[in-house]
C-alpha cells in the first residue's frame, strides 16, 4: 500500500535523487516552515515563481495546500489546473502554461482532491465524485474523481484577484481604449441595464466588477452569485451567495430565490454575477419593473450566439422564445461583449442592443 498523499516533483536530469514529500498528517514546525516556501530550483527556473510578498493572495492555512501554495499565493496566477496524472498547469493571464517537472500518482491526486474539497466544507468520494466549493477569501475549487475523470483526479482552482479592478487598471492592461472607457462610464452613469457576455476566462466578472466600482457611493449595490467572485470597490455593497444542499439534501438557497429576496433589500443596482438557469427570468422581471442600472453576465462564445444562449436559459425557466425575446428587449439596454485574444489580453470586442426580428424572436443589433 502506498504512503498517503505523496506529491512528487520530477527533478531535472542530473538532479539529486531526493524527492519532496508532503504527508497527509500535519507536519511538524520545521516541516511547516519548509513547506511554506515556494519550490525553487536554480537549474529549473520554470518552476521558480517569485512572490510579491506585499501583495500575496490570502489562502487558507492548511497543510494540504503545501504543494501548491507558491502558485496559489502568486498574485499573477488566476487559475491552477491539475489534469490528473497528465500534469500541473497555471494561467498568469497569458494562457495556460505547464509547470515543468511536476508529477503525482493517481492515489496521491485523489487524496489531494479530497483534502482541497474538505477545506471548503464539503465531501468528495465515490458516491459524490464531482464537487464545487468556495474557500475562505474567495478561491473556487472544482474536483472530479475517477472513473469520471479518466486520467486521475481533475482539479481546477479559480483564484480571485488580489487587487480590486478599476477601469483605469483595465484600460492600461489593454481592455479598452479611451473612447470605449468613456462609453462604459457613460452607461453606468445613465443607469443602463448592462449584460456582459463572453467566453470562459474572457474577463466578464473582472469588467463587471470595475463597472460597479463606477457606481455613485450613495447607491446601494446588491450582487447575487452562485459563488461570490465579484470584487467591487464601493462602500455600499451587499453580497449574496447561493448555497448548495447539505448531505441530507436540505438547506439549499438558489440564485432565483436570492434574486427575489434581493428585491426586498431595496437595491439601487441589482446584479446577478452569472445567469446560468431559471434566475434569468427573475432578473429580467426585476429589470422590467423599475430597477434600472442592473447588470449580469452570460457565458457565450460570440455575440451572434447570445440570442440562442438566452433562449436556452429562458427554456430552463419555462419561457418560450418570443416571451424571452420581449423580456430581454425591454430589460437590457446594452450588451458588452468581451473576448480574450491569442495574446492572452482581454478586450471589449463590441457593443450590441437586443431587438426583435420579423418573427418576434431575439436578435442583436451591433452598436457603433
Amino acid at each position: 500500500m502506498s504512503e498517503p498523499f505523496i506529491v512528487r516533483r520530477r527533478e531535472p536530469r542530473g538532479a539529486p535523487e531526493a524527492v519532496r514529500r508532503t504527508p497527509a498528517v500535519a507536519p511538524d514546525a520545521s516541516q511547516r516552515r519548509a513547506l511554506a516556501q515556494p519550490w525553487t530550483d536554480a537549474a529549473d527556473p520554470a518552476t521558480s515563481v517569485p512572490l510579491r510578498r506585499a501583495r500575496r493572495r490570502r489562502i487558507p492555512d492548511h497543510p494540504a495546500l503545501a504543494p501548491l501554495r507558491h502558485l496559489l499565493s502568486d498574485p499573477e496566477v488566476t487559475d491552477v489546473f491539475i489534469n490528473g496524472v497528465d500534469g500541473l498547469f497555471v494561467d498568469r493571464g497569458r494562457g495556460v502554461e505547464p509547470v515543468e517537472h511536476w508529477q503525482a500518482a493517481a492515489d496521491e491526486l485523489r487524496t489531494l482532491a479530497v483534502a482541497l474539497i474538505g477545506i471548503g466544507g464539503r465531501h468528495l468520494d465515490d458516491g459524490t465524485p464531482v464537487v464545487d466549493v468556495r474557500w475562505e477569501h474567495g478561491a473556487r475549487v472544482h474536483a472530479v474523481l475517477p472513473p469520471v475523470a479518466c486520467s486521475g483526479a481533475a482539479i481546477s482552482i479559480r483564484l480571485p484577484q488580489v487587487e480590486m479592478p478599476d477601469l483605469d487598471a483595465l484600460a492600461r492592461s489593454g481592455l479598452c481604449d479611451v473612447v470605449t472607457r468613456r462609453r462604459l462610464e457613460a452607461l453606468v452613469s445613465a443607469r443602463e441595464n448592462i449584460l456582459v457576455s463572453g467566453a470562459t476566462g474572457a474577463g466578464k466578472t473582472t469588467l463587471l466588477s470595475a463597472l460597479l466600482g463606477c457606481v455613485p457611493a450613495h447607491e446601494r449595490i446588491v450582487t447575487i452569485e452562485d459563488v461570490a467572485e465579484l470584487r467591487v470597490r464601493h462602500p455600499h455593497h451587499v453580497r449574496l451567495e447561493a448555497r448548495q444542499p447539505n448531505l441530507e439534501g436540505a438547506g439549499s438557497v438558489s440564485l432565483a430565490r436570492l434574486v427575489r429576496e434581493a428585491l426586498r433589500m431595496r437595491p439601487d443596482r441589482l446584479v446577478v454575477g452569472e445567469c446560468r438557469g431559471e434566475e434569468i427570468r427573475e432578473l429580467l422581471t426585476a429589470l422590467n419593473t423599475g430597477h434600472d442600472g442592473g447588470a449580469g453576465t452570460v457565458h457565450v462564445g460570440g455575440i451572434r450566439d447570445l440570442p440562442s444562449r438566452l433562449e436556452a436559459l429562458g427554456a430552463l425557466a419555462g419561457m418560450d422564445d418570443r416571451t424571452l425575446a420581449r423580456q430581454v428587449v425591454s430589460a437590457i439596454g446594452v450588451v458588452v461583449h468581451v473576448e480574450r485574444g491569442g495574446d492572452g489580453v482581454r478586450r471589449v470586442a463590441g457593443f450590441a442592443r437586443p431587438a426583435l426580428d420579423e418573427t418576434g424572436r431575439l436578435r442583436m443589433e451591433a452598436m457603433t
